[in-house]
């Protein structure tokens, strides 16, 4: 029988681990939850373990009865989220035999929550912050690192009105900040020690529900700024690609060029794509690069993680792993993480817990409370 964190339990063991010493980095990323789950047949998973601390026998893991639990945090449309992940699921179902059950939790502290309370049948994909503290809360332990684009690394990105006064980020002293959620690591931590290093201190705050949502609020006039992930543009073949320290923006003589391609599945500005978090709002609104642009951008974050819950099946774990290698190397896998709409993954890699030793200063930097976390 599971043993479900209760919310108080929760609050409490987080509470303890934000104000806890972080990890130094080393030298040299409301609503009801979404479910689908798969239905193909498949033989019945097997294992032999059983957890000391539950007692729950895990011979049943992956089972039709019991599906391995998969989290997606709730950065992008959950319909998209669910229905591409019900397509990740079904060709892990067809390579592995297991059974798995997409669910999008409402906020990224519930993500952490889930996974915590489900330590032996749990899947998460999960930004570095989630991870980090889902790492020190319960032991969920890192399996893969998103790739995008050869990017193990992204950034966070501070949108204003193309039309604005605001030049410099001390400029948005008083003014109205829309975030996607506060357990986001870009769209909110790592704005944070960027703030107040330039001494600004918002006024009203909005929580925009996702980085396509932060991007709506500044284009539509409901924040003065927002802040969601970045992606460099993606440069036309046989030009030098983006390197960190070029003007993260689309150059001023291609703005006026850009909108969605003929089928709606790009942003494209002359030969440019843009990958960072306006190109979400394309279809909605064609003309974001017109309207809203880039201030400035943060220093590097390692990529999103999938992350396994601390008791999980290392058999089970380990058909997981070859099978998503093996998916990522399909065109299905386009229609599902990787589909710019959902995740935007064009990869992944193997993944250490050392390197987001880097997340772990930020919390720490950041004097981060449950409050921001949206406890």
């Amino acid at each position: 029988m599971k043993h479900k964190l209760s919310s108080t339990l929760f609050v409490l063991a987080l509470f303890s681990l934000l104000l806890s010493a972080c990890a130094p980095m080393p030298a040299a990323d409301g609503g009801a939850a979404t479910s689908a789950p798969t239905e193909a047949p498949a033989e019945e998973a097997t294992s032999a373990e059983t957890s000391a601390d539950t007692g729950e026998a895990m011979s049943d893991i992956g089972t039709e009865a019991h599906p391995i639990k998969v989290f997606f945090v709730p950065s992008v449309d959950a319909q998209v989220i669910v229905s591409g992940g019900e397509i990740m699921a079904n060709a892990l179902n067809e390579a592995t035999g297991l059974h798995f059950e997409v669910s999008v939790p409402t906020s990224y502290a519930a993500t952490i929550e889930e996974m915590c309370a489900s330590p032996t049948d749990s899947i998460g994909f999960i930004p570095g912050l989630g991870y980090v503290l889902a790492n020190q809360l319960c032991g969920v332990d890192v399996s893969f690192k998103a790739i995008r684009f050869g990017w193990s690394v992204y950034w966070a990105q501070v949108l204003v009105p193309r039309d604005s006064d605001v030049t410099s980020l001390a400029d948005l002293n008083g003014k109205k900040w829309a975030y996607p959620d506060a357990g986001s690591t870009s769209g909110y931590l790592a704005i944070l020690p960027l703030l107040a290093d330039n001494g600004v201190e918002p006024g009203e705050t909005l929580e925009a529900g996702g980085h396509t949502g932060a991007v709506r609020a500044v284009y539509n006039g409901e924040a003065d700024f927002s802040s969601s992930f970045f992606s460099p543009p993606l440069k036309p073949e046989g030009e030098e690609p983006w390197q960190p320290g070029d003007e993260p923006d689309i150059p001023a003589d291609l703005v006026d060029s850009c909108a969605p391609n003929e089928d709606g599945s790009r942003l494209m500005c002359g030969d440019w794509r843009v990958l960072d978090a306006r190109a979400g709002l394309r279809e909605e609104a064609p003309d974001v690069i017109q309207k809203v642009r880039i201030l400035t951008i943060s220093d590097a974050i390692p990529n999103d993680t999938l992350s396994f819950s601390p008791e999980f099946p290392a058999d089970l774990r380990a058909q997981i792993e070859e099978a998503l290698v093996a998916f990522a190397e399909t065109d299905a896998w386009n229609e599902s993480i990787g589909n710019q709409d959902f995740y935007g993954w064009t990869g992944i890699d193997k993944a250490s817990d050392a390197e987001y030793d880097v997340v772990r200063q930020m919390i720490e930097i950041s004097g981060m409370s449950l409050e921001d976390l949206g406890q």
